[in-house]
Order: C-alpha cells, then sequence, then structure tokens
C-alpha cells in the first residue's frame, strides 16, 4: 500500500511539472516589461457640488476623500510618479458649457513631494459639474509618453452630467490608442445608474470598479491601485492585422493588442522553423452591450489557405471577454537548412450589438504568441504513455500480478504449519 502511495505520488508530480512546463514557455519577446520607466498614476477626484453631502461616518463625502488622499500620499511608493486632476473644483455657475470644461490639473504627474500634495489637497471645495468624460481625456495626457505602467484612478459619487460626451465612449477611445492605460473607478455611496456608468468605464481599459461607503475602506482601495501600478507589468504591443494573409504583419514571440470591428476578419503572420512549435491565444473583450449567442475563431493556415488547426469558443453573454487558442508543431526537416514556415493567423468574430449601441471604435482584441523549440522525445508527455496512461496501466498489473503470487505464497505456508500443528 505504502509502495503504491508513493508511486501515485511520484506520476502526480510528474504530471504537474509537465504541466507547469507547458503552462508557462519561455517568456516573449515583444511586450515585455522593461522596468525602465517609472509607473505613473493620476488619481482623478470629483469635487463637484453632491461632494458636501454628509454621509459618509458622519462626516461629508469631500473630507472622506481628503482624509483618504492625505494617507494614500504618505504611503505612495517612491518609485511611483503620481499626479492629481480635478473635475467640478472651480465653477460654481449654471451655464453647462463652462461647467463641462471644468476638470484641471491639481497637482502633475511626477517625482511626488508629500506636502505640496497635501496642500493642494486641502483647498478644495466642492463647487460645480461633473464633466468626467473631459477629465478622463485631460487625464490620459496627464500621463502621456513613457513606457512605464499608467494608471488611472477616479473617485466619483455621480454620473457624469455632461452628454453626449459619454465617459464610456471616451474610454474606448483611450484604450484604443494601444497606450497601456488602465482607469479604475470607484463609487461612493453609489446609485445604479452611476455604478453601471462607472463600471463600463473600467471594464473598457482592464481596469476595477468598486463601491465604497466607508473613509477606510476608499484608503485601502486607493492605496491598493496605486500600489499595483509599481508592480511589473506585461504591457502589449500595439499592432493592426490585415483584412488577408498576404498583408499581414509578420509577429514575433510576445503579447499584441489590436482593435477588431464586429463580424470583421484580422490576419497575422508567425514564421516557425522545422522542430518548433507555434503556441497561440487570442481574447476578445466585449466592452459594450452585445447581443447574445456570440463567438470567436482562431485558425492557424497556410499561406496557400490550407487549415492547420483550430480553435474557437462560444458565449452566451454572461462573459465579458472571450478567449480561445492553439498549438502547431511544425515537425523536423531532414534539409539542414531547411526554410521557415510562414503560418498565418486568423481572428473571427461573431459578435453583435442592438440598434443604437455604437460599433466603433472595434472591440479589443488581446493576442498571444509564442514560438518554442518542440518537445523532444524526453519531453513529450505521450512518449512516456501519460496521454493515454498505458505505462501505468501495466504497472499496476504487474504489481498485482507479484503481489498475488505473494500472498498466495504466504497463504500455503500458512496453511502448512497450521497442518503441522
Amino acid at each position: 500500500m505504502i509502495t503504491r502511495t508513493r508511486l501515485a505520488a511520484g506520476a502526480c508530480a510528474l504530471l504537474a511539472a509537465l504541466a507547469a512546463g507547458m503552462a508557462f514557455p519561455a517568456g516573449a519577446v515583444a511586450g515585455e516589461p522593461t522596468g525602465e520607466d517609472a509607473p505613473k498614476v493620476d488619481l482623478v477626484l470629483d469635487v463637484s457640488g453632491s461632494m458636501r453631502t454628509r454621509d459618509i461616518d458622519g462626516g461629508t463625502r469631500m473630507a472622506a476623500a481628503k482624509q483618504a488622499f492625505n494617507e494614500v500620499l504618505d504611503a505612495t511608493p517612491e518609485e511611483v510618479q503620481l499626479g492629481i486632476r480635478t473635475l467640478g473644483a472651480d465653477y460654481p455657475g449654471d451655464d453647462r458649457k463652462t461647467g463641462c470644461k471644468d476638470t484641471a490639473q491639481l497637482y502633475p504627474v511626477g517625482p511626488l513631494d508629500r506636502t505640496e500634495a497635501k496642500t493642494a489637497v486641502a483647498t478644495l471645495s466642492p463647487t460645480g459639474w461633473t464633466p468626467i468624460g473631459p477629465a478622463l481625456l485631460k487625464a490620459a495626457d496627464d500621463l502621456d509618453g513613457g513606457d512605464g505602467s499608467k494608471r488611472i484612478v477616479l473617485i466619483s459619487d455621480g454620473e457624469d452630467t455632461c452628454a453626449p460626451l459619454d465617459p464610456c465612449e471616451v474610454a474606448r477611445e483611450i484604450a484604443a490608442k494601444g497606450i497601456g492605460l488602465t482607469i479604475d473607478t470607484l463609487g461612493l455611496v453609489p446609485n445604479t445608474k452611476m455604478r453601471q456608468q462607472l463600471s463600463c468605464i473600467a471594464e473598457a481599459t482592464g481596469g476595477t470598479y468598486t463601491s465604497v461607503e466607508h473613509t477606510d475602506e476608499l484608503t485601502d482601495k486607493v492605496n491598493q491601485l496605486v500600489d499595483r501600478a509599481a508592480d511589473p507589468v506585461v504591457t502589449p504591443v500595439a499592432t493592426e492585422g490585415a483584412d488577408a494573409c498576404a498583408k499581414a504583419p509578420t509577429l514575433k514571440s510576445g503579447l499584441y493588442t489590436d482593435r477588431e470591428e464586429f463580424g470583421q476578419q484580422r490576419w497575422y503572420r508567425v514564421d516557425v522553423e522545422p522542430g518548433q512549435e507555434l503556441r497561440a491565444s487570442v481574447s476578445v473583450g466585449a466592452d459594450r452591450a452585445v447581443n447574445p449567442s456570440y463567438g470567436v475563431l482562431l485558425r492557424a493556415v497556410t499561406v496557400h489557405g490550407r487549415e492547420i488547426v483550430r480553435g474557437e469558443a462560444a458565449g452566451n453573454g454572461r462573459t465579458d471577454v472571450l478567449s480561445t487558442g492553439l498549438r502547431y508543431p511544425k515537425q523536423e526537416s531532414d534539409e539542414e537548412d531547411a526554410p521557415a514556415e510562414a503560418v498565418c493567423l486568423q481572428v473571427t468574430n461573431s459578435f453583435s450589438v442592438a440598434s443604437g449601441v455604437k460599433t466603433t471604435p472595434g472591440l479589443p482584441l488581446e493576442l498571444t504568441v509564442d514560438v518554442v523549440d518542440g518537445p523532444g522525445d524526453s519531453a513529450d508527455v505521450a512518449a512516456f504513455g501519460l496521454g493515454r496512461g498505458w505505462w501505468l496501466l501495466g504497472l499496476l498489473v504487474l504489481v498485482g500480478f507479484l503481489a498475488g503470487l505473494l500472498w498466495g505464497w504466504l497463504s500455503r505456508w500458512r496453511f502448512a504449519i497450521w497442518r503441522t500443528n
């Protein structure tokens, strides 16, 4: 029994090791974190008139935000360049056109002077409108430049009051630029409409939405998001697929981002040497309301159009991201100087939207390409029989046979002793 247990444990360990090797292949070239540029964070604070409301821990929403900001400024990592932008802080009047331009940079994004930043925050007083869309556009400009991580943290207690400049559309436009900017949103004492809008903004850029009703919750969440900006991140490399294989860009191993219109095909090329394996996966995000029953198809074909392998996935409207992948091993060649094979990757989606929902910009697409050395005899799972389990079955049969012989011999020996006595 002990022998079998150890054998099973060893087999499990081997399986785990092989699975880990498959799940974490060699590192990508494109899209790797370089760590050369400092991470940047722009805190965007709603200072509209509604921030005077006293419903957070017995104080006003503005007081809670100021306290949270002071604690966050004290805890901001040294390597993070932080800035503060306001919306609705300066114009107290009723002119909507003027009020919807009311966004200003309170503290510029850069090395943090904690005393100066706290002094700036202390001067804020709830004043005007809630121009979230214009503020996001300006905040994106605040973070322009550099290859480090970029993050906007939006704190608001109400929905945008400056339609038709829809903040969700603004967020999608920012994401479509491919600058690797993430928007996280926090809603103070939220209502349903505000929650939907802030969630939409966050989802469009791969960020998060959090509902906050207490000062300590606000402090903890903003601290968490600022700290997250300092973590190494992989920023996808922006690329633009073609409408045909012959025009497609040639990609190397790495992480790429693109935009795909509804029902559109996007083509990319990858060179695969003999003895190498192509591993590719694609994710398409539904960053707006889409109709149910949709799918994503990823195909690998030759330059002549012959399909090699495909991966496909379908959704029913309950998921925001649909992903699929494929693997293609290029067999070793007997020729010493065998040329690389150009493999074309085709990405197709069947998303659709209801009337009135904008279809531009296209859906966010993220493509992972990895070209690695093909599995040799010793590294191939099937070479051990693990893919079919034959060796384990044979081993169990052998162990069972030997155990039966041993048990039979012991039984006869005990029977012989019993007769003798």
